[in-house]
């Protein structure tokens, strides 16, 4: 039987460089799955489902939450999105992990469902690097960048809910350390009970 795998939880401020880093994850981590999200939003051009989103109807999607089938979810400008419990749970299942790119109210509703899963909190070096980083994008207006800052401000506090914070300062460092947390839960001992009982089962040594 394949090992359970881990679920992942990748959130921090806006600007703090999480996408970039997951894609990182994704290419140095074969075992490693991205868990897509379902929306109720329609596509936009180029996209797919179950490639960028699984598209939803509404009545659908309501279905979901109704039947707790969802891990997490939330409305966004007049659309709903979340992300589907059965995907995370077959992929784990099946010994791969599972790594998800969510803001932190999505985050803490995973956490109170699954409290098994390892949550980290990426912040950048100073937020005055942040500003930095957000200017340099050139998509924003100077009030926007004022708003996303004070946002990010504000936010910083919920890393106290995570179980690790890691620095983005420069990203291969930043996956380096991901990646070393990631080793280190899988040698926790909750999560080798299995292993443990073969070896004591294996007899002991006269």
């Amino acid at each position: 039987m394949a090992r359970q795998g881990i679920l992942i939880v990748l959130s921090g401020p806006s600007g703090t460089g999480k996408g970039t880093i997951c894609k990182e994850l994704l290419q140095q981590y074969p075992n490693l799955q991205y868990s897509i999200s379902a929306t109720t939003r329609p596509p936009r051009v180029g996209e797919t489902d179950g490639v960028n989103y699984w598209f939803t109807a509404p009545e659908d999607f309501q279905s979901m939450v109704n039947n707790d089938d969802l891990l997490e979810w939330a409305e966004v400008y007049g659309n709903y999105y979340g992300t589907p419990r059965r995907y995370v749970t077959q992929t784990l299942h099946s010994g791969k992990d599972v790594v998800l790119e969510i803001d932190t109210q999505g985050a803490l509703q995973i956490k109170a469902k699954f409290p098994q899963g390892v949550f980290i909190y990426i912040v950048p070096p100073s937020i005055g690097e942040l500003a930095l980083r957000i200017t340099k994008r050139g998509t924003d207006s100077p009030e926007v960048i004022e708003k996303r800052l004070k946002a990010a401000y504000e936010e910083l506090s919920f890393a106290y809910k995570y179980n690790y914070v890691v620095v983005n300062d420069k990203v291969a460092e930043a996956t380096a350390r991901i990646v070393a947390i990631i080793t280190a839960e899988k040698c926790r001992v909750e999560r080798n009970t299995d292993l443990i009982k073969t070896i004591c089962e294996c007899g002991s040594i006269d």
